[in-house]
């Protein structure tokens, strides 16, 4: 039977911290269900977040067993002190789980690119080009892998000619020609929170307009070398012109793709 004189006595205060330890044990494990974990964090840390979803359950069942079984009178009680008022840490943490089920995490988007700085990925170039040797073949190479080559050698024509095809989403740079769109995806080291953008410029046929920002493509072409006339804004807030010798694709194909269930690299 349960003492329902000695719940009473105890009050409200365990029930926030089971009901806040449940949530988040079940709601870890449904991201790792749902496969939503991987949006969130790396690839690395997915086993470590199934283990504290079980354990934040576990933890919840027994003081849940704790709470609701015969209390034994006597004793000292002890007293904690916290820095929020009583249930207020539990209170917002069962909130903020709450609201994960009931708003699904989204996949990092073009608006995000830029505000994280995608137009500081547009490598700069050596004057003096050396020789350099990718390991991989063009074609194979993803999108992070081409901006890691520019990082180690920066000289675009060293791929000029070179096939290529990668994925990524669409990505309106004010700064480039209506005629350029950026190829884009994100890149994470231990969640989204520290997730940074890379790219690489796409030369269309036609106007940018026709690839709307956030859609998915698959570019197929051949890497160029262009002198590109980015526009930028002074101090003053007025408007130039800035030339830059960049590496871009030339397509010749973009087909549209679904968003990859995994959609971030690492």
């Amino acid at each position: 039977m349960v003492n329902l004189s000695a719940l009473k006595a105890a009050g409200l205060a365990p029930w926030f911290d089971i009901l806040a330890l449940l949530l988040w044990g079940t709601l870890l494990l449904k991201y790792a269900l749902t496969g939503q974990l991987a949006l969130l964090i790396h690839p690395n840390y997915f086993a470590l977040s199934v283990v504290a979803g079980i354990i934040l359950c576990l933890l919840g069942v027994g003081k849940l067993i704790q709470a609701v079984k015969p209390q034994v009178s006597g004793g000292e009680s002890v007293q904690h002190i916290t820095l929020l008022p009583k249930n207020v840490g539990s209170i917002l943490l069962i909130l903020v789980a709450i609201a994960g089920f009931l708003i699904p995490p989204t996949v990092l988007a073009s608006q995000t690119a830029i505000q994280r700085g995608l137009t500081e990925e547009l490598p700069l170039t050596r004057s003096q080009p050396e020789s350099f040797r990718a390991n991989s073949p063009p074609e194979e190479r993803t999108l992070l892998d081409w901006i890691r080559l520019l990082n180690v050698y920066p000289e675009p024509d060293a791929y000029t000619g070179d096939p290529v095809q990668i994925q990524g989403f669409v990505t309106h740079l004010p700064q480039l020609p209506e005629n350029y769109m950026m190829v884009s995806r994100f890149v994470l080291t231990c969640c989204a929170v520290d997730a940074y953008p890379v790219g690489l410029p796409v030369r269309l046929e036609g106007n940018r307009e026709d690839f709307p920002p956030d859609s998915w493509v698959e570019v197929d072409g051949k890497m160029a070398t262009e002198t590109l006339e980015l526009n930028l804004e002074d101090a003053n807030t007025n408007s130039s012109s800035q030339p830059q010798r960049q590496l871009v694709i030339h397509a010749n194909t973009i087909e549209p793709i679904p968003t990859p269930r995994n959609p971030y690299e690492y």
